[in-house]
This record gives C-alpha cells, structure tokens and sequence, in this order.
C-alpha cells in the first residue's frame, strides 16, 4: 500500500537518498558522484526548507520512496535561495569556472550549478510560474502512483493561484518525457543541452 503525505522536516535523509538514486535521467547516480550530497543540495533539499507546502512524499511499508516538491513562484524561489540557501554551499564548494567544461567532474558540473544557477527564460514564467521535479525508487513506480502524486501536486498549484507549470527533463529520456505528455505538457524550448523544457496549464 502506498500513501501520498506531505513532505516533514525528517523526511531530509530520504529525499537526499532518492535524489541521488535516481538522478542518473531516473537511475541510480551513487557511482556517479564523489559527493552524495551534491545532487540534493541542488535538486531537493531546497523545496523541503523553502517551500513545504509544495513538498509531497510517497510512503509505503518500508518508507518514503518517491517525492513530488515544486515553487508557486518560481522566480521568488530562486530569489531566496540567491539570499539564503546558496551561500553557505558556495561556502563549502569552490566554483570550478576555470576548469574548461569539457574537463569539469560530475561534482564540478554540479557546484557550478551552487555558484551559477539556472534560471528560468521569463518567456515560460508569464504563463507557467511554478516548476516541479518528481523522483520515485523503482518500487515506487508503476501502479499510477506518479500521476496522483503530480496530480496532489497540481491541486495545491490550482489552490493557490498557479496558472501554469513547467519541468526540465533530459532529451534521452524517452520514458519521463513519454509520461509527461500523456499528462498533458507541451514542449516549450529544448535547450542547447538537449534538455527539454515542459509546461502544463492549470
């Protein structure tokens, strides 16, 4: 049995845990990164501190295994994580802009990321203002279990004022990318990367 709660403060380990093991376009990254922490620093820790309200889990017997976190605004999110949640990891990490990208360490790619964050194009922001990122274990897949947690999500967007959201997904993932558009999302840019940006109305 699964069930879908809001995000806790002592759900931090786990949202660190699944962070990483699926962020290898939804596999396990743990061989990946030098540091574990790295990928939550950047991708979860940041919507459990700073917007809670958006911040679900996925839970079954044996605990958390999935998450759904998103920003109602997502240009004030990035605002105050600029104040008060990048500093001190620009802090811990040294910004490796001198080494060349293409010699750049998958920990290096990932502190450029703490010391440049990405920022979302206006042009999506003025009818897509929220963003969202989804990660569940391999237990957690299947079973519709994605769709509700993106739907509760979504109800909490809608109650608040949200008209529209948008995500970022790898190009070469196929899987991820099929799923959002049977959801709906329509593509709004594909970056120089390859990445996709995705957005649905509210």
């Amino acid at each position: 049995m699964f069930t879908i709660r809001h995000a806790r403060p002592s759900d931090h380990d786990a949202l660190y845990r699944i962070c990483l093991e699926t962020a290898d376009s939804g596999a396990d990254a743990t061989h990946i990164y030098r540091d574990p922490m790295l990928v939550g620093h950047i991708y979860a820790a940041p919507y459990l501190a700073y917007a809670p309200a958006f911040a679900f889990v996925l839970e079954d017997e044996k605990g958390v295994c999935g998450y759904v976190i998103g920003a109602l605004n997502t240009r004030e999110f990035e605002a105050t994580l600029e104040r008060e949640w990048w500093p001190d990891l620009r802090a811990q990490y040294a910004d490796p802009t001198d080494i060349p990208a293409a010699k750049r360490t998958p920990d290096e790619r990932l502190a450029r990321l703490i010391h440049r964050p990405n920022t979302a194009p206006q042009s999506i922001l003025d009818a897509y203002p929220s963003h969202l990122h989804i990660d569940l274990l391999p237990r957690g897949q299947g079973g519709g279990n994605g769709r509700r947690m993106l739907e509760r999500l979504f109800m909490a967007l809608r109650e608040a004022g949200s008209p529209g959201v948008h995500l970022g997904v790898g190009g070469s993932n196929t899987r991820a990318i099929g799923f959002y558009r049977h959801l709906g999302f329509q593509e709004l840019a594909r970056e120089a990367s390859g990445s996709l940006l995705l957005g649905l109305k509210l």
